[in-house]
């Protein structure tokens, strides 16, 4: 009897160790076979789910694409009319910004739920730290506010001449957030809408070509104001400004007098944005009828010399000897 226990010992060690690892096989093979079914489930259901989400998020990006290139094709054929053509650029801008940062977070949104993940503290947790970017970064949301309301207001469009926060240029770019401004001189300046206030737009509707012409008392006024009037006739009825120049030009009459100074205003209504042309081109022509009748211009007071003329029956000045 006892030397039979040790064999029976060794027998039960073995038996559990045969049903050990017949467990540790049925639990590989269950591990094996649960991914299997995961990936089958996988590619069955979510995949196609996450290819339809592809694709419509690729539908919806390209109809609004069409519509974008749309506006920007009828903003060219606006020839005659710029402003319509600047509303459509800057409302394809907005457009095509806009729709694509929604349609990619819809995408995420569904590639997310793909994957089991729950969405409600996400949201939650984006909720509360919306709140907290809305407290610490107040000037954006007001830069959106203020955004669309130039938008609704028409204030003005990408390509127009505004002076904005004592700038004054181009109209480059324009979104929600932001106005990119390019000046004169080339810099480009990118001016939170926030910060807009007051804006003056040069291009809008008609400008005003105005001169004050200054002329020596000593001329003749009506002989002056009949030279500057059909200075004026002639360049408005030139073939280079005749599409320019929208009204007749107006000159009423001495404006003041300042010493040997007569001021006489001429002012021209011209196409937004269109006034250094005709005013390059009307001085010149000023200048140079004046030279033929010999009109003297005025000169400011402020700068008169007085010149003391010399008697000629005086003898001339002996120069000092310089040893």
């Amino acid at each position: 009897m006892k030397a039979g226990y040790p064999k029976i010992m060794l027998l039960a060690t073995l038996a559990l160790q045969i049903q050990s690892a017949a467990k540790e096989e049925r639990t590989v093979q269950g591990l094996e076979r649960g991914w299997h079914n995961e990936v089958i489930d996988f590619v069955q259901y979510d995949v196609p789910r996450i290819a339809v989400v592809l694709v419509l998020a690729f539908v919806l990006s390209r109809i609004v694409q069409f519509f974008v290139n749309r506006m920007l094709r009828l903003a060219d054929r606006q020839v005659g009319n710029s402003q319509r053509a600047s509303q459509l650029r800057t409302m394809a801008a907005i457009i095509r910004a806009t729709s694509f940062s929604i349609i990619g977070f819809i995408v995420l949104l569904h590639v997310l739920s793909v994957f089991n993940i729950n969405l409600t503290p996400l949201l939650a947790s984006a909720g509360v730290l919306g709140v907290g970017i809305g407290l610490g970064a107040q000037s954006i949301f007001k830069d959106m506010i203020n955004g669309i309301l130039i938008l609704l207001e028409d204030q003005f469009n990408v390509g127009e001449v505004v002076k904005i926060a004592a700038l004054t240029g181009t109209v480059e770019d324009m979104s929600l957030r932001r106005t990119n401004l390019r000046d004169g001189d080339g810099t480009l300046h990118i001016i939170p809408n926030s910060q807009i206030a007051t804006v003056s737009n040069l291009s809008r509707d008609f400008s005003i070509a105005a001169l004050n012409l200054s002329v020596d008392a000593s001329a003749d006024p009506d002989r002056v104001l009949s030279i500057l009037r059909s200075l004026a006739a002639e360049v408005r009825n030139d073939p280079a400004f005749k599409q320019i120049i929208i009204a007749d030009p107006d000159v009423p009459g001495l404006d003041s007098i300042k010493g040997r100074e007569v001021i006489y205003p001429i002012t021209i209504r011209v196409r937004a944005n269109q006034k250094d042309g005709v005013l390059r081109e009307l001085r010149l022509r000023i200048i140079k009828a004046f030279e033929r009748q010999g009109i003297p211009l005025g000169t400011d007071p402020a700068n008169m010399l007085i010149m003391q003329h010399t008697d000629p029956t005086a003898p001339p000045a002996q120069q000092p000897l310089v040893s």
